[in-house]
């Protein structure tokens, strides 16, 4: 796996601090990033919320704790930042499905999905074309939304499929270009996703769809070619570049932006991932 210093920076400042207080403002900042860039960047790379990380990492070190015979549940809870043995139970068994008592009595942890540390490599990054630097004009986008995070994220393909119909009978669709567009980003990882079209106005759409407002900003636009399901790594590959590219991310929606260089039938082409930066 590789990852820019500054996500190698953040398991390291994670696991040394593990039974410490951490919050994702500490954790950006040991980091040398804006909790927004983080917050976006370590799931893309790492597969968890970076909070999710953490919590995954002291639920693990609990469990082993726990079946190397700890003869008290509340010490561990204590040791690994829960703080009544109430809140640790709970987070336990809805990670593990497994009690904190079932893993004590049983003294074996090999059948729980443990986290380990990840180690990174020096292996160099995906090779990604520069991008683009555009003036990006205000958009009113409407169409289909859900709220995602890093493990629903792959039900988006099922948003599009339920918003394909509705094409050619939106009102006041401007174009034939199809937005992906990312918004209300929180601490976890979870954003808002919106599959749809430019509008002129939000006037009559249907009952199910959902409006954004996109201001006009500053972006730095990226290409992803090739077969939609590999848009995944162009995202992790941007967001390696960006820490070390002079440009901050800004706390505004992103989006894909689907053109007439995307076949939406073989799902293959050229997408524009426009990334809002700060000026």
């Amino acid at each position: 796996m590789t990852a820019p210093d500054p996500i190698r920076t953040a398991l390291w400042h994670i696991d040394a601090r593990l039974g410490a207080p951490l919050t994702l403002d500490g954790i950006a900042e040991a980091a040398g990033v804006s909790r927004f860039h983080l917050a976006r960047a370590f799931p893309a790379l790492i597969g968890r919320s970076v909070m999710g990380y953490v919590r995954a990492r002291r639920l693990s070190e609990a469990a082993k704790a726990l079946a190397g015979g700890a003869p008290d549940i509340l010490t561990v809870a204590l040791d690994w930042g829960y703080g009544s043995h109430e809140a640790f139970t709970r987070a336990f068994r809805d990670h593990f499905a497994a009690t904190p008592e079932q893993v004590r009595a049983a003294r074996d942890c090999s059948r729980l999905d443990l986290v380990e540390p990840i180690t990174m490599t020096d292996a160099p990054a995906a090779t990604l074309s520069p991008p683009r630097i555009e003036e990006g004009r205000a958009l009113l986008l409407a169409g289909l939304s859900g709220r995602y995070d890093h493990e629903t994220r792959v039900h988006i393909p099922a948003l599009w499929r339920r918003f394909i119909p509705y094409l050619g009978a939106i009102p006041r669709q401007v174009g034939d270009v199809t937005y992906g567009a990312c918004s209300n980003a929180d601490d976890s990882g979870a954003i808002d996703y919106l599959a749809g079209v430019e509008v002129s106005a939000f006037d009559d759409l249907p009952a199910a769809f959902s409006r954004l407002r996109v201001p006009a900003h500053r972006y730095a636009v990226f290409t992803h070619r090739g077969h939609i399901s590999g848009i995944r790594g162009t995202w992790s590959a941007i967001m390696q570049w960006l820490p070390a590219s002079g440009h901050v991310v800004d706390d505004a929606p992103d989006y894909e932006r689907y053109g007439a260089d995307f076949d939406p039938m073989s799902e293959t082409g050229a997408v524009e991932i426009w990334i809002p930066i700060k000026s």
